[in-house]
């Protein structure tokens, strides 16, 4: 393994053991559930958006460890931008796991790359990520009008952990998801190359 898969791998690791944002959102404007069956993962997005700006995002439900080190990136990346800013972002990780690449605006969530040849990972990587899409167009009006300039500072939002759908660490470690008893999923989302195929164009598999 090089350097920077070892450094990708550390990232999506560190996500899955420590959830950035992960609890109920205090205010919260929109929540969206999103489901895999295919693996089991359960998330729901939870958005504080005003002016046009998402000021809070968190997440809560349980799933692998990929889908919720990707939802704790995401969380973290599109807390404080524009909803035109936020869907290009889902656009942009779309695009990655289709293959065409990582951009430096995704932040952590780059160390999913390796989604891109595991075929049977692409739904649990995308999942928080078409969530959140689905959840801004479910945006009440007032919510949408936009305040102008660029990416926003966020709310200091209130993110409760342990609330009502969310489950903690430990829970889904105990269940066999959320936290990885092992490195295997690790290795491959952070740049493994062995098998799978690249995702379908929409980036949900």
């Amino acid at each position: 393994m090089g350097f920077l898969d070892s450094l990708y791998k550390e990232a999506i690791l560190e996500h899955a053991r420590a959830p950035r944002n992960r609890g109920a959102l205090d205010p919260v404007t929109v929540s969206q559930e999103g489901l895999n069956p295919s693996c089991g993962d359960e998330l729901e997005i939870h958005l504080h958006v005003s002016d046009g700006v998402v000021r809070g995002a968190s997440f809560t439900g349980q799933g692998c460890a990929i889908s919720q080190a990707s939802a704790s990136m995401m969380t973290d990346v599109v807390r404080g931008a524009t909803l035109a800013e936020a869907h290009l972002l889902v656009a942009r990780f779309k695009a990655m796991i289709r293959g065409e690449g990582p951009h430096e605006s995704l932040g952590d969530a780059v160390a999913l790359e390796g989604i891109a040849k595991l075929h049977a990972r692409v739904k649990c990587a995308t999942l928080a990520w078409v969530t959140v899409d689905e959840a801004m167009g479910r945006l009440p009006a007032e919510a949408l009008a936009s305040g102008g300039g660029g990416p926003q500072e966020p709310d200091v939002d209130t993110v409760v952990p342990g609330a009502a759908g969310a489950s903690s660490p430990s829970a889904s470690a105990s269940s066999g998801a959320g936290v990885p008893t092992s490195e295997e999923e690790a290795d491959d989302a952070g740049g493994v190359r062995s098998g799978g195929a690249s995702s379908t164009e929409d980036g949900r598999g």
